[in-house]
């Protein structure tokens, strides 16, 4: 009987354990995955196409998100700095980041009505 008991208070410390760590790794998970380097123009207008690397794009994309895409700025300013989006649509584009962590990835940004930026996310497809 006392062995079910421990048994089982291991098992809901280890669930809550392991819930606190998925957590704390799903709030901070751009910063761990996506922010490998600064963001480079150059770089990120030649990777658009590469094979090479299969998260061409994601090393740059935190920095890029949290240093570079200020709320405010002109749509055309946002393309100017990174060239052609892959999803285009009235109040969103989107860029290619390539596959990062199995699954591919993409940054998604937001305008307003006036085509100013408003919000920008690293989405998972």
């Amino acid at each position: 009987m006392k062995l079910i008991k421990y048994a089982t208070a291991a098992l809901v410390i280890f669930t809550i354990l392991l819930t606190i760590v998925f957590f704390i790794w799903w709030t901070f998970k751009d910063r761990f995955v996506f922010n490998g380097e600064p963001f480079d123009q150059a770089k990120w207008i030649q990777l658009a196409t590469s094979t090479k690397n299969e998260c061409k794009r994601g090393d740059m994309a935190y920095d890029l998100q949290q240093n570079i895409l200020t709320r405010g700025v002109p749509r055309e300013a946002v393309t100017a700095l990174l060239g052609r989006p892959a999803f285009e649509e009235k109040n969103a584009i989107e860029y290619d980041l390539g596959k990062c962590m199995h699954v591919y990835h993409g940054l998604l940004i937001f305008f307003d009505e006036n085509n100013r930026l408003i919000n920008s996310r690293i989405s998972s497809h």
